[in-house]
């Protein structure tokens, strides 16, 4: 294996003002065969990047909360089928808003939101600030993308915000890992951050992930504005307690703690059966993926991947990128990307602090951006090229 251009190719993003700094791993079967570190820890401050930084992951914390609704699904303590208000009955009251003509119409539930529907993003909660219409407005108005909520008044203000679609109609990217975060803790009376401590992070030796940056001299900065839109850039605050545990956006994680959390989903060891492991990273979608492509690809996890339980899986050879059927994927909005390919035994990840502001301020031209998409492409590309 001969990983030269992987190297010389994130050197470069580097040199050329993209990406303060980096930290990437591939490993197949288990064995770590390239990890290179470049750039800086804090543009800033000009210190060094470190193989231990921490990282703000964002999305990336959400298959970690479905790993560990599993892990509940596995002792026979909670069911796919179970509806959320029977845990929070504050989303008795959920409506959904049709939007018809740029208004937002009214009209009840079909059928109650599950736990499963939560797992693969078909509960209809969205969020507010990717991509544009008018129930993502009524999001952003009610700020429940915020980071600064507390738990009550997260659920209290999302609960009285109607879904974009019926449960099960479609996917809908958006605060359901959220929801099943709180779900857990009203299941078990404990915080999210235990429960995540205790059944996934300690069995599998993950000792700088969680809700907070322990050791802030490792947290990776960012730029302090965007070299795409000149925009100020403000992560989440990761250095205190949080005001509730986010499940979808609030972890903070090394590349190697998280590659512990990869290998025990590819192999089926150390966290869960291996039935539910690959029930977890098999496509829950079918039909709704290509539903989903004709509405356009903000209703799709990406080109040529349905959707698991809290990952992106890969349907077939066909697809933007390389891969073979049943690798999957995730990313997180600061910069962080990995991928898992079984066939291969492959486990890929690169960590970054450089958020591609374009899909907030001008998601039409996300997809477009020098940055994002483009940068994990290369990597995934490279990856391959280079076993």
């Amino acid at each position: 294996m001969d990983f030269a251009r992987l190297e010389a190719f994130l050197r470069g993003q580097v040199a050329e003002g993209r990406i303060p700094g980096y930290v990437a791993l591939v490993a197949r079967g288990g064995e770590v065969f390239y990890q290179g570190v470049g750039g800086y820890l804090d543009p800033g401050k000009g210190l060094p990047m470190r193989e231990e930084a921490l990282f703000r992951i964002y999305s990336m914390t959400k298959p970690w909360v479905s790993a560990l609704a599993l892990t509940f699904v596995e002792e026979g303590l909670l069911s796919l089928q179970d509806p959320v208000e029977e845990y929070l009955p504050e989303f008795s009251r959920l409506q959904v808003g049709r939007e018809v003509g740029g208004e937002v119409v009214l009209e009840a539930l079909k059928a109650p939101v599950t736990v499963y529907d939560l797992l693969r993003h078909t509960a209809g909660f969205t969020y507010g600030v990717f991509f544009r219409s008018p129930v993502k407005g009524l999001y952003l108005e009610a700020g429940v993308d915020r980071f600064d909520l507390s738990r009550e008044e997260f659920l209290k203000r999302l609960s009285a915000l109607p879904l974009r679609f019926q449960p099960g109609e479609a996917f809908e990217y958006g605060l359901s890992s959220d929801v099943l975060g709180h779900l857990l803790e009203a299941l078990s009376g404990k915080s999210l951050a235990e429960l995540l401590r205790d059944r996934v992070f300690s069995p599998l030796g993950m000792r700088d992930s969680g809700f907070q940056a322990h050791d802030p001299a490792r947290l990776a900065q960012p730029f302090s504005k965007d070299p795409e839109t000149g925009r100020s850039i403000r992560l989440i605050p990761v250095e205190a307690e949080p005001p509730r545990y986010a499940g979808g956006l609030g972890g903070v994680s090394t590349v190697l703690d998280y590659l512990r959390f990869l290998e025990a989903l590819r192999t089926g060891r150390g966290l869960l059966h291996p039935r539910l492991c690959r029930l977890m990273t098999q496509d829950h979608l079918g039909p709704l993926y290509e539903a989903g492509l004709r509405r356009g690809l903000e209703y799709t996890p990406g080109p040529g991947y349905g959707f698991g339980l809290g990952v992106a899986v890969r349907l077939g050879p066909a697809g933007m990128a390389p891969g073979n059927p049943g690798d999957f994927y995730w990313w997180g909005f600061a910069g962080t990307y990995f991928f898992v390919d079984p066939s291969q035994g492959l486990s890929a990840l690169l960590f970054t602090q450089a958020p591609n502001l374009l899909s907030i301020l001008e998601p039409e031209r996300a997809l477009h951006s020098r940055l994002g998409q483009r940068l994990h492409l290369a990597f995934r590309t490279l990856v391959y090229a280079s076993l």
